[in-house]
C-alpha cells in the first residue's frame, strides 16, 4: 500500500517520530488542543507503525502526547458547531452509512494498527485520555497512565460509540456497561484498579516507569516478542472483535444522527461545542428540550 522509502515523517504534521535506544516514539503533536484528532493523526500514526515494524533495530513502540494531555478525542468543534457540514463526522441530513463508515473505518483500522504491529506498543497517558483518544490508547498493548490522568468515554451519553470497542475486551461486559453507560470519566488509579490499564503511576514518574518496561522488553528478542503478542491477540480476535469493531463503527455514525444527536450538534451551534458537552455531560435531562425521548 505504501513504499516505506515513499514515507517522511519530518514532513508529517500532526505525529512525530523519532528512534532511540531499540525503541521507536511516536508522539501526537498537537499540544494546542490537547492533541485532538484531526485529518492527519490517523494517517500518520498507521505510517509511523509501518516504519517501525521495518526497521530490525526497533523492538518496542511507546506512544504518547506531547503538551498537557495525551489526547482529548476527534476534534469535533467544527463539525459539531457547523462550520463543517456535509463531512463524514456530521453529514446533512439524510445520513449515508456508507460514507460515514468509509471516514470512521479507516480511522479504526489506523488505531489498530497499535495492536497489529508485529511489535509490542506501550502506550502512555498523562492529562488526558477521552472518547477518541481513549479508543487510541487501548489499542496499544498495554497501557501506563499517571495517578491523575482521566480516561473514559462521554460521547457514549450522546453522539458517540467507541469504534475500537475495546473496553469489553479489557475490563469485561459489566464494567464496560459501567463506562459507557454513564460516560464518566475515572482517574489511572481506578482504571489500574478494575484492569483497564496496566499500572497507574505518580505523573511525575510516568516517564521514567514507560521507560523501564520498555527497556525490559527490548532485552528479548523480536521474534519471541511477536510469539507472545500473536498468541494473547488471537485469544482476544477469537472472540469476534473485528465483527464487534465492525458494529461499533456503525453505531458510532448512527449515534450522530439519531433525533438527540442532531439536537446536541444543534445546541452546540448555537452555545458552542464547549458548553454543549458539559450540558450532555453534567446528565441534567432538562437542558434537551423539544425531544420526545430524554437524554
Amino acid at each position: 500500500m505504501y513504499s516505506l522509502s515513499s514515507i517522511k515523517p519530518d514532513e508529517f504534521k500532526s505525529v512525530q517520530y523519532t528512534t532511540k535506544d531499540k525503541v521507536a516514539y511516536i508522539t501526537l503533536n498537537r499540544p494546542h488542543v490537547l492533541n485532538a484528532i484531526d485529518q492527519h493523526i490517523p494517517k500518520e500514526l498507521y505510517l509511523s507503525v509501518l516504519l517501525a515494524n521495518d526497521d530490525d533495530d526497533v523492538k518496542v513502540i511507546v506512544l504518547s502526547g506531547s503538551g498537557n494531555a495525551f489526547s482529548s478525542g476527534y476534534d469535533l468543534k467544527q463539525y459539531a458547531e457547523g462550520s463543517e457540514r456535509g463531512v463524514a463526522g456530521s453529514q446533512k441530513m439524510p445520513w449515508d452509512p456508507y460514507i460515514d463508515y468509509k471516514f470512521m473505518g479507516a480511522c479504526t483500522e489506523a488505531f489498530m494498527s497499535l495492536w497489529k504491529s508485529y511489535k509490542p506498543t506501550l502506550c502512555k497517558v498523562h492529562g488526558y485520555a477521552v472518547a477518541g483518544g481513549s479508543d487510541l490508547a487501548l489499542c496499544c498493548d498495554m497501557v501506563v497512565m499517571g495517578d491523575n490522568a482521566r480516561i473514559g468515554y462521554p460521547p457514549a451519553r450522546v453522539w458517540g460509540c467507541p469504534t475500537t470497542a475495546m473496553w469489553v475486551y479489557r475490563i469485561g461486559a459489566e464494567k464496560a456497561k459501567r463506562m459507557l453507560f454513564t460516560g464518566d470519566l475515572i482517574d489511572g488509579k481506578e482504571a489500574a484498579r478494575i484492569g483497564l490499564v496496566l499500572k497507574a503511576v505518580p505523573e511525575e514518574q510516568l516517564d521514567d516507569e514507560v521507560e523501564r518496561l520498555a527497556k525490559r522488553m527490548v532485552n528479548v528478542p523480536s521474534n519471541q516478542l511477536f510469539f507472545q503478542k500473536q498468541v494473547i491477540n488471537q485469544a482476544i480476535e477469537n472472540m469476534g472483535l473485528s465483527s464487534t469493531q465492525r458494529l461499533a463503527t456503525f453505531f458510532d455514525g448512527m449515534s450522530r444522527h439519531t433525533p438527540e444527536g442532531v439536537q446536541f450538534q444543534q445546541r452546540a451551534a448555537e452555545v458552542g461545542f464547549k458548553k454543549a458537552v458539559l450540558e450532555r455531560d453534567s446528565g441534567d435531562d432538562t437542558l434537551w428540550s423539544g425531544m420526545n425521548s430524554k437524554l
